[in-house]
């Protein structure tokens, strides 16, 4: 696996291991990374879903209102 080695602010850093609950600097940044990239594809596999049946002619319910 390539690896990228970079520079962030050391209090960015810090707010990311204790937000995440992880020691390392290293290993707080790739899970914080790695959950961001989880949470785009599951948002991604959501509107897709809700695409689907347009795509196809059949129609959904209408959703209930937000608030």
């Amino acid at each position: 696996m390539a690896k990228v080695n970079i520079a962030l602010d050391a209090e960015l850093v810090v707010e990311v291991m204790v937000l995440a609950g992880i020691g390392n600097p290293q290993d707080a940044v790739e899970a914080v990374v790695r959950d961001y990239i989880a949470r785009g594809h599951r948002t991604e596999a959501r509107v897709a879903g809700r695409d689907e049946p347009h795509r196809t002619g059949e129609l959904l319910p209408p959703e209930p209102p937000q608030g």
